[in-house]
């Protein structure tokens, strides 16, 4: 699956250096002699927790600039370089909620927008919770902590309330590691 593509980068432009991304702009050269340019955004990833309390998920309610509207997530956060990206899960979800776990199971690790970015996301479902302060950062002064029914969370998602892409992923897969399974047979998905 994992097919090497040969080509030489033959021009590499840094475009833009921040505290979120890089962005760079490569002239490559395929072995057939093909030149073509790509644009890359150059991100370290970030970690997403699906906290579960009882039937129910904690989700957060926060200002996305972007898209300039409030957008419902599961907790998560950018990694710091050489971070392991189970430590920034239970970082970003004491921060953000003021919740922590004792259990912590990964989900899945996913690329995010492979077309023109290097982000890869870790999803850990967390529970066994115990509910304490919030550290929110500057950015995050407006963020709001949500607790949804799973059911409500499926409906959030088909109605397009929950439109993230990474909470999406986080919930449809899971509920299949919950022992609420039974719960999920008279969702708007099946």
């Amino acid at each position: 699956m994992n097919e090497k593509i040969n080509f030489t980068i033959l021009k590499h432009d840094v475009l833009f250096e921040g505290k979120v991304l890089n962005l760079y702009k490569d002239l490559i050269q395929y072995d057939d002699g093909q030149k073509d340019y790509r644009e890359v955004v150059e991100h370290y990833g970030g970690s997403t927790v699906l906290a579960v309390t009882d039937s129910s998920l904690i989700l957060v309610r926060q200002y996305r600039h972007p898209l300039k509207n409030f957008v419902y997530e599961l907790p998560a956060g950018k990694l710091n370089l050489d971070e392991d990206p189970l430590e920034c899960a239970k970082r970003e979800l004491k921060e953000e909620t003021g919740y922590t776990a004792t259990n912590w199971e990964k989900i899945i690790s996913f690329h995010t927008t492979p077309g023109y970015s290097s982000e890869k996301l870790h999803i850990y479902l967390a529970t066994n919770l115990k509910e304490g302060e919030q550290e929110l950062e500057l950015g995050e002064r407006n963020l709001e902590v949500v607790i949804v029914d799973f059911i409500e969370a499926l409906r959030m998602i088909k109605n397009e309330e929950i439109t993230d892409s990474k909470t999406i992923i986080g919930i449809l897969l899971g509920q299949e590691l919950l022992p609420l399974g039974e719960r999920f047979n008279s969702t708007p998905f099946r």
